[in-house]
């Protein structure tokens, strides 16, 4: 009797785990599926149309979208930008934000005052640090201008100029989020035990000694997740680019987003502009898979 029971109890101790996880899991899952899984379907699907978005006429035209995509320079352009963002960004953000986190981490409770002041880019909205910029970087008052006049020099146009736009964009997307890298490294430098730093101490290590030898060795796959993450942000930026420069002058500053944006909601072809929107799904995914390969291969050797 008792051993026919326990198959029994074991089952049914299943069956209501397996219960209560579907219960928990189905909100999210049926969220997912409305704000995530349906979109990408159906851009996939709108991207077969010849649609204005507002007309119910539509048109079957198959992979035509797909196949201007492929030959539009003016979508690789704008990748090629999106690159220039990710790989910049990448090397700006991440050894900052770890410097800041350091400095911040070896300064003990002194430094609070500069974890506030260094943290308030992050908390501006986007459309707010753009706007911000395109004033205080305008050709005619802006402050690198007046900076410059008070010095006998003339007006510097940097959002206006087509070698320099790009890069005065850059600038502005790294001084508002370094500060989120700042924090997640403070978060992984709370993560380590005080004692590996004491035993360091004792032995007679430095404090750059501790961080080249011990400490940043403990931090990379905190650095790892960390670049993941920034290089898939990099590849979707938008409001801020569009507040500042609307993808000008030209394309010098142009992306996918702004691109797409300007297919779907400016020319209203949203066959088009829903293919671009496929294109940067398929791109970033698959740089981020590559990239999460490729960072991790080490790992998985060792």
């Amino acid at each position: 009797m008792t051993t026919a029971r326990r198959p029994t109890l074991q089952l049914q101790r299943q069956s209501q785990t397996w219960t209560a996880a579907a219960v928990f899991l189905a909100p999210v899952l049926i969220l997912l599926g409305i704000y995530i899984a349906y979109p990408i379907v159906n851009s996939f699907q709108i991207s077969t149309l010849k649609w204005n978005g507002i007309s119910a006429e539509r048109t079957f035209i198959g992979l035509a979208n797909w196949k201007q995509l492929a030959a539009d320079r003016g979508f690789w352009l704008a990748f090629r930008n999106n690159i220039s963002i990710m790989v910049l960004s990448v090397l700006v953000q991440l050894p900052i934000g770890l410097a800041l986190a350091t400095f911040l981490d070896f300064g003990g409770r002194r430094m609070n005052v500069f974890k506030v002041l260094w943290f308030v880019p992050l908390l501006m909205s986007s459309v707010a640090v753009g706007f911000l910029f395109r004033y205080a970087l305008a050709t005619n008052g802006g402050i690198i201008s007046t900076i410059s006049k008070a010095f006998g020099g003339k007006n510097i146009d940097l959002l206006g100029s087509p070698t320099k736009a790009l890069y005065t964009v850059i600038g502005v997307i790294c001084w508002q989020f370094v500060p989120f890298y700042m924090v997640y490294f403070m978060a992984a430098y709370t993560g380590m035990s005080f004692d590996i730093y004491e035993a360091a101490i004792i032995d007679g290590a430095t404090r750059g000694q501790y961080f080249w030898r011990i400490a940043l060795p403990l931090l990379t796959p905190s650095i790892k997740s960390a670049a993941i993450l920034s290089m898939v942000g990099s590849l979707k930026y938008f409001d801020l680019i569009y507040v500042m420069t609307g993808g000008g002058p030209g394309t010098a500053t142009e992306i996918m987003a702004t691109y797409m944006y300007r297919y779907s909601f400016k020319n209203f072809n949203m066959g088009y502009g829903s293919t671009i929107a496929c294109g940067m799904f398929i791109l970033i995914t698959v740089i981020a898979l590559a990239t999460m390969r490729l960072i991790n291969q080490g790992g998985d050797r060792a």
